[in-house]
């Protein structure tokens, strides 16, 4: 059985993912430096950085052909 998806699920599936993944990069941060400020901070960095690297590796695999197959 063939599912549709909606074009909102897609946006709010990586929103939740990124959530996720700052909480994981806040505990992973704080206790090494133990300040609130600092694992924001680098909460907030690498949540940006991420993201570039994410559409910048999606553009590039969308030119790519293998495994594609045309219908």
């Amino acid at each position: 059985m063939a599912r549709v998806v909606s074009a909102q699920r897609p946006i709010v599936k990586a929103f939740t993912y990124r959530m996720i993944a700052m909480c994981m990069d806040f505990a992973a941060i704080y206790p090494f430096t133990g300040t609130v400020r600092d694992a924001i901070g680098f909460m907030i960095a690498n949540n940006l950085y991420t993201t570039v690297a994410y559409v910048i590796h999606e553009r590039i695999w969308a030119r790519v052909t293998w495994g594609a197959v045309a219908t």
